[in-house]
């Protein structure tokens, strides 16, 4: 199949992004994604494990076209500040609901995480009731990115990057930084899956949870830095063959142990969150028999349409033409 010169160039686009930030940054929900495989029932665990590594690696997707496809950024956060106080007693628990209350306008633009991942837990039930490998595949990844995002302190506020309090960077540092230097340790094994029965409760209960942890995510950074001068609070490190400019391990070490376990206590509770929603789907769509699956590969129409998904990211960030077009 020959790859246009778009789709190498997206290639090269997306792997300098990677290179220059480790993105719940991009290790983090790959890991999630994995762990979360482990935790399914062996009905459900003999698909998912033979696509492992896809789950894995397109964990990461959501990020890589948030830039570029229209609707897709608003789909990770929710400002809930911006409605005041009383947000998650007021805020309508469905979409619907929020619509008619708020205005579809500018829900979106303060974010849509917590109804976004219903429509995706619906989503995952539909195709496992049509056992559709590919959109049980493409779905299950999108959805544990989603839910890993709603679990990120940062992601429920519109001062997500410090940008507000002079505290630029932060979001990364919390996201990338710390699971990154010390995920390994974390204890992620939290036995088998359970099914959930009101995901959209759940959803809002995880960012509850993620809400109530943003405020000591920025203080402890701001009581911190009083103590450290920049030259020690920051270091350059080569990532990739890239130099980029990051949180030294000392100062590292000393937010990580102020925030006593929170990091690795949402990624837990992501990793729990993921594979309770995706055995929900399973289960609401009638536990159908996912070992008849087990031969799944993609097709070449897949493959096309991938390529072309690709292409469309592209153009939509550059604003090119299509190669027919005139």
């Amino acid at each position: 199949m020959k790859i246009s010169l778009s789709v190498l160039l997206l290639a090269v686009m997306v792997a300098k992004a990677e290179a220059v930030q480790p993105q719940w940054g991009f290790w983090a929900h790959k890991r999630i994604n994995r762990l979360a495989v482990f935790r399914l029932p062996p009905e459900m665990q003999f698909f998912y494990k033979k696509n492992i590594d896809y789950i894995t690696e397109n964990a990461v997707n959501p990020d890589r076209r948030r830039y570029a496809v229209v609707g897709e950024a608003e789909r990770h956060f929710i400002d809930l500040d911006v409605y005041g106080d009383s947000a998650l007693t007021t805020l309508p628990l469905y979409w619907n609901q929020a619509k008619d209350k708020i205005g579809e306008d500018s829900l979106r633009m303060h974010g849509i995480v917590p109804w976004y991942v219903q429509t995706a837990v619906f989503q995952l039930t539909e195709a496992m009731r049509d056992k559709s490998a590919a959109k049980i595949l493409r779905i299950s990844a999108d959805l544990g990115h989603y839910v890993a995002d709603a679990n990120v302190p940062l992601h429920t506020t519109r001062n997500y990057n410090g940008q507000l309090t002079g505290q630029e960077g932060i979001h990364a540092f919390w996201e990338s930084r710390i699971p990154e230097k010390y995920a390994e340790d974390y204890e992620l094994w939290i036995g088998t899956a359970n099914y959930i029965e009101n995901p959209a409760r759940a959803i809002w209960g995880a960012v509850a949870q993620a809400h109530a942890a943003s405020d000591s995510v920025l203080r402890f950074e701001k009581v911190l830095s009083k103590d450290f001068k920049a030259d020690r609070k920051f270091t350059f490190v080569e990532r990739n063959k890239v130099l980029v400019r990051t949180y030294s391990d000392e100062f590292t070490a000393k937010y990580n142990e102020a925030l006593e376990g929170q990091v690795e206590r949402q990624m837990k509770n992501s990793v729990q969150m993921v594979s309770d929603l995706w055995y929900t789907s399973w289960v609401n769509a009638g536990q159908p028999d996912l070992r008849s699956l087990a031969n799944f590969k993609f097709s070449e129409a897949d493959k096309v349409q991938i390529v072309n998904e690709q292409q469309t990211w592209l153009q939509r960030l550059f604003k090119v033409r299509a190669e027919g077009d005139n």
